[in-house]
């Protein structure tokens, strides 16, 4: 599509919209900024466009005339598609690209995406270090924090691409097609976006929907959906695996990785000598990060050599420090309880734990199961206090501390560990509603650990 001097609806003035924007003044396209939250003022959007960009803010309700007017609308992810404004657009006949499909439609060179409810941001953190260690031109987008358009049009033939990527931005796809997609997991989250599983996952799985036997889909094959999915997937399936051995593909024995392929078995690593990360679930990343990389081409040497210098994705299990003999470890990604039972788990020691936050309509009982014997004090905070003391309750967690704060949350865990003790902030909930975001939250959580 031809976007010069085209006007174009850039919905949402957030990061996402800003880079769609960027591109799109350098396209020569005349970006429209709306916003329905009236909260906003033109003036704070005008003051965030980046240098090179300009074009019209409107607020609250977008007038019929602008409708006519645009050829293309460029959502943000968190703009819900099944709203009656997006649907409107969709009857007019006016294209709906995300800013996934907008930067995937000006990028060049090679791609390499992934997602899943966990584990996204280490995997493509880990995948990007690796690529960055082998090739000169090297780009690491999308969810992860840096827009895809905001790269696309530095890339050149040569580069490679690696997409952390989200189901609100693949729910806007339409010739999105990696050269190696990844999905880790699929465990209920979003919801209260995505209204129903089948939904959520139908939108994990557009990640592949385009691509052919040509590409490669990595997928978990302890996982019932992506597992389920591989059945039917149109790209060639390299699956890895933490519980048996694989005919073909990744998988995990004992403590070592090994890969079985073409008949043939090789042993790559051990998990406790030759990687700094812990945890199952981060066995898994590295399995799925090894598999991606290869099939973008890096030799063996390369990919290992990566993992045994990477250390934890902040926020992530990320260790924080040791404090009067209590080990403090962030997991403010933990956002919600597949996520937060990976932190739990990598847990050796008695814990006090930080849990609560944003209610996005989860269920909490396996994330309670996760617990056995290992919680000593469970602290909530947020929304779903009340909902997760009567899930803990239910299964037998007896001390259990509600905190009318974060600060105070913080205060209860350090009056509570004693030496030889962990304290884990794993919410299983978003932070909205407390906090900006995750960020913030984990953010704070380590100022305070290291102010003591």
């Amino acid at each position: 599509m031809d976007l010069k001097n085209k006007k174009v609806l850039v919905i949402g003035t957030g990061i996402s919209g800003m880079g769609a924007a960027k591109l799109l003044c350098s396209e020569g396209a005349i970006p429209i900024f709306y916003d329905e939250n009236e909260k906003i003022k033109p003036e704070e959007v005008q003051g965030k466009m980046p240098e090179g960009v300009s074009g019209e803010v409107i607020i609250g309700s977008l007038p019929e005339s602008i409708k006519e007017e645009v050829v293309l609308a460029v959502p943000s992810p968190g703009v819900p598609v099944d709203t009656d404004f997006m649907e409107d657009l969709e009857k007019r006949g006016i294209p709906v690209w995300g800013e996934l499909e907008l930067g995937y439609r000006y990028a060049k060179g090679r791609l390499a995406a992934i997602t899943g409810t966990n584990g996204k941001t280490t995997t493509t953190t880990l995948v990007g270090q690796m690529m960055k260690g082998y090739y000169p031109s090297v780009f690491v987008v999308g969810n992860i924090g840096t827009p895809y358009t905001q790269s696309a049009l530095e890339m050149e033939g040569g580069s490679v691409t690696v997409a952390e990527v989200s189901s609100f931005q693949l729910e806007t796809t339409k010739t999105f097609r990696p050269h190696v997609s990844a999905i880790l997991n699929i465990t209920p989250d979003h919801l209260n976006r995505h209204h129903t599983m089948e939904n959520y996952v139908a939108a994990k799985e557009r990640i592949a929907k385009n691509q052919t036997k040509e590409d490669v889909c990595v997928l978990n094959y302890e996982d019932g959906y992506t597992r389920e999915f591989g059945k039917r997937c149109p790209a060639r399936v390299i699956f890895f695996s933490s519980r048996r051995k694989l005919k073909e593909g990744l998988y995990l024995d004992g403590d070592e990785i090994w890969m079985a392929e073409g008949g043939g078995e090789t042993r790559l690593m051990n998990i406790h000598d030759d990687m700094n990360l812990v945890g199952v679930c981060n066995v898994e990343n590295v399995m799925a990060a090894i598999a991606i990389a290869r099939n973008m081409g890096l030799p063996m040497e390369t990919i290992l050599n990566t993992i045994k210098h990477f250390r934890a994705v902040e926020h992530r299990i990320e260790f924080v420090a040791t404090k009067n003999g209590v080990d403090y470890y962030n997991d403010s990604k933990g956002t919600n309880p597949d996520a937060a039972i990976q932190g739990i788990r990598a847990m050796s020691k008695p814990t006090v734990l930080i849990g609560g936050g944003y209610d996005k309509q989860s269920e909490y009982d396996e994330w309670i199961e996760a617990f056995e014997d290992k919680v000593k004090c469970l602290v909530l905070i947020g929304q779903t206090a009340e909902k997760i003391e009567t899930c803990a309750r239910k299964h037998g967690v007896e001390n259990i501390v509600r905190a009318g704060s974060f600060e105070e949350a913080l205060r209860i865990c350090t009056e509570t560990a004693r030496s030889g003790d962990a304290v884990l902030l794993s919410p299983a909930c978003a932070s909205w509603g407390m906090f900006p975001n995750y960020e913030v939250r984990g953010n704070l959580f380590k100022e305070y650990v290291n102010s003591l």
